[in-house]
């Protein structure tokens, strides 16, 4: 009787006929084009706004009127880009003895943008810090 060893060892014909197609077969030469990354200059500073709200409209209103501000001061914008849209779902029982198997849903939607001013001047800066937006748009400004 063999030991586990001496079975591990023996390959059946098939497989090693197959490995061996496998080894002649030419190989296909790929050449992958990768392009060079911009070389980022020290003095870069990126600002990026992320605006969300519920309702859309508002929403892409206040985006319109901080890229209008940027523009005012020729700064260079990247955007806006929608970001997914999240959505918080919650179920409510409709009454509490007899009917209790009925339920509502609702829920709330968030929609959110995304802005990126590359080298923005202090004018501009100070400009889109005076803008005055309507209520229920919250914005959040970071420097990279």
């Amino acid at each position: 009787m063999k030991t586990t060893e001496e079975k591990k060892i023996k390959k059946p014909k098939a497989v090693a006929k197959v490995k061996k197609e496998v080894e002649e077969t030419p190989k296909a030469s790929v050449k992958i084009k990768i392009p060079k990354k911009e070389k980022k200059e020290e003095g870069n500073v990126i600002l990026r706004i992320r605006i969300r709200a519920y309702e859309s409209k508002i929403l892409d209103a206040s985006v319109k009127q901080i890229m209008d501000t940027a523009m005012r001061y020729d700064a260079k914008i990247i955007g806006p880009v929608p970001l997914p849209t999240e959505i918080k779902k919650y179920t409510v029982n409709r009454a509490s003895f007899i009917y209790k198997n009925t339920r509502e849903q609702f829920e709330i939607r968030v929609h959110k943008r995304l802005i990126d001013i590359i080298n923005p001047s202090a004018k501009t800066i100070e400009a889109l810090t005076n803008l005055s937006l309507p209520s229920g748009v919250d914005i959040d400004v970071k420097m990279l």
